[in-house]
């Protein structure tokens, strides 16, 4: 870990959460069901009720309205400390980076970061069901909003449900696979598979090392583990891992 040259960062909802953003499922009690009720009404719904290929075909509307307040919600929220710092390594690392989020969100672009995949979408963005293209989108996207490239009526949420496949997966394996470093950073370690990360880097020898609020449930597979804050561990580990290089 002293001197990597190609580096993978992993960033979960740990990070985001640190800006103003709930997560899904929260111990604090905090989800997006208490920032999108005007939007849904009664917090009665679970995550397999927006989040599956099952429930935008059953309840399109739901599922459109879910994310349409989700969308909304960038407006209020702004790069955190770990963000920048994550930002400021993109630019300064002269090895190989890539920085792979489960975030759907735009706050690592809007710090300023390129070297950046998004494995299961993006809130600002709409997925033709049709033809399979993809577009930026920044306001409301009702049911049955027509493609431009195909002209039909099937633009969805730009967003990997359960049960689909994430986004590059052969970039991000590769990557992985090449990497001196695995960084996993407030991600629950639940999620496959992005959970699977660490050991895949493992096996190809990288050094592996956690910062995360408390262990997640793949802890015991990293080198190292350091807890705290994102904002507070990431621009730490940026320095230190910038004086290296």
């Amino acid at each position: 870990m002293n001197k990597p040259r190609n580096i993978v960062v992993l960033t979960g909802a740990g990070v985001s959460a640190e800006s103003g953003l709930p997560t899904f499922r929260s111990k604090s009690g905090v989800t997006y069901w208490d920032v999108i009720e005007d939007y849904l009404g009664p917090k009665s719904y679970r995550v397999e009720d927006v989040c599956t290929p099952e429930a935008l075909a059953g309840d399109p509307v739901l599922v459109h309205r879910f994310y349409d307040a989700r969308r909304a919600a960038l407006a209020g929220v702004a790069p955190n400390a770990a963000h920048i710092a994550l930002a400021r390594l993109d630019a300064a690392w002269p090895g190989e980076l890539l920085i792979v989020t489960q975030n759907v969100d735009d706050l690592h672009e809007r710090a300023g970061a390129t070297r950046l995949v998004h494995m299961h979408g993006e809130l600002r963005s709409a997925l033709c069901a049709a033809c399979g293209a993809r577009r930026p989108h920044a306001g409301d996207l009702p049911p049955g909003s027509v493609c431009p490239a195909c002209g039909a009526p099937a633009l969805r949420p730009d967003i990997v449900f359960f049960g689909e496949m994430p986004y590059q997966m052969a970039r991000i394996e590769a990557a992985v696979a090449d990497a001196d470093l695995f960084v996993s950073i407030g991600t629950s370690g639940a999620v496959y598979p992005a959970a699977g990360f660490v050991q895949m880097a493992a096996h190809y020898g990288a050094a592996t090392l956690e910062l995360n609020l408390e262990r997640s449930a793949g802890s015991s597979s990293f080198d190292e583990t350091r807890l705290g804050l994102a904002g507070v561990l990431v621009p730490a580990w940026v320095e230190e891992v910038l004086a290296t290089g």
